[in-house]
């Protein structure tokens, strides 16, 4: 498969992932098995600060270059330790509270949850990632 984004055939499991991403209203992104960033919903878009059609797909670290992403008390995290880092290189589901400041410059506090997409086969398709803004007056996790 091409490694160039936006170029190759999907697999049908990134497909359907896309389908329901798109017609939920929690927010939802998506990587391919390539660490792709192949798409995120209307409302991931909230939280990340610009709507996907503006940014279209992208290699996951030059997404993630421009979201900083600590812990709640501010210390920095790899990418690779986020849910979707976790679900990615250890091929396991992670869940995480996180503050991000995205795009808008705006700084939120989310739980986010990820989980590798897998086929039939058992190959790994992706990676598909829920994530909710949280209050930071209570409690976080």
């Amino acid at each position: 498969m091409d490694a160039t984004p936006g170029t190759g055939a999907k697999p049908l499991p990134l497909i359907l992932a896309r389908e329901l991403a798109s017609n939920l209203a929690t927010p939802m992104f998506l990587l391919d098995a390539r660490g792709v960033l192949v798409f995120y919903n209307d409302a991931a878009a909230l939280l990340i600060g610009k709507a996907f059609g503006e940014m279209g797909e992208i290699p996951a670290e030059e997404f993630g270059a421009v979201l900083q992403v600590k812990t709640p008390d501010g210390e920095p995290v790899r990418r690779r330790d986020t849910p979707s880092g976790i679900a990615f290189f250890e091929r396991r589901p992670a869940h995480r509270t996180l503050a991000v400041t995205a795009y808008d410059g705006a700084r939120r506090l989310v739980n986010a949850t990820a989980y590798p997409l897998f086929g039939s086969t058992a190959e790994m398709h992706g990676v598909v990632s829920v994530f909710w803004e949280v209050d930071e007056s209570k409690d976080a996790s």
